[in-house]
């Protein structure tokens, strides 16, 4: 007689559910720029027309975009790498740390990138964290134009602790701290 027990997963950590929990954002958001070159014009002219709503709160961009960004707005903007030197990844880090709420980020679909890696990472890491992305000036323009940019809002992301508190066989974590491994 053949056992009716039903096949294990393959993969059986990611048939868990994922806990959730919530974090506030404040009515003053941190909002991420990055434009690659055929779109830089695309989010300065966005972001010439919606100065008044972002002047409201703290910019970070990427380096040639910033600098573009600083001289027409004339607001403060927090300055990271150009894009191919590590700025998509620092604003990639930046959202996985919390400290970024939003993303606006004007890539180029037809254009190859020679760090497209680092593009395909950061949008993954945005949605992985539950972070509001507009990729073209449609949805910036939806999005930047919702009540929530200037009210608090509890963005529920997922609760990954029993992921970075699970066992790996052959991996010996005594003494490492997960949470903030440097």
């Amino acid at each position: 007689m053949e056992s009716t027990k039903p096949p294990e997963p393959l993969f059986a950590c990611f048939c868990h559910p994922v806990l959730m929990k919530s974090i506030e954002l404040a009515p003053r958001k941190r909002i991420g720029l990055v434009a690659h070159d055929n779109k830089k014009q695309d989010l300065i002219e966005w972001a010439r027309y919606n100065r008044s709503m972002l002047e409201a709160h703290e910019l970070v961009a990427t380096g040639t975009t910033g600098l573009m960004l600083q001289r027409e707005l004339d607001l403060p903007v927090e300055l990271l790498q150009s894009g191919p030197l590590g700025g998509d990844l620092q604003v990639g880090a930046m959202i996985a740390d919390g400290s970024i709420d939003f993303l606006v980020f004007f890539w180029d679909p037809l254009e190859p990138q020679p760090h497209d890696t680092d593009v395909k990472s950061l949008l993954r890491v945005a949605v992985v964290w539950n972070i509001p992305v507009a990729c073209d000036r449609a949805s910036a323009d939806f999005m930047i134009s919702s009540p929530l940019m200037t009210g608090s809002y509890e963005r529920r992301v997922p609760d990954y602790s029993a992921h970075n508190e699970r066992e790996v066989p052959g991996a010996e974590t005594d003494g490492l701290d997960l949470e903030r491994a440097d």
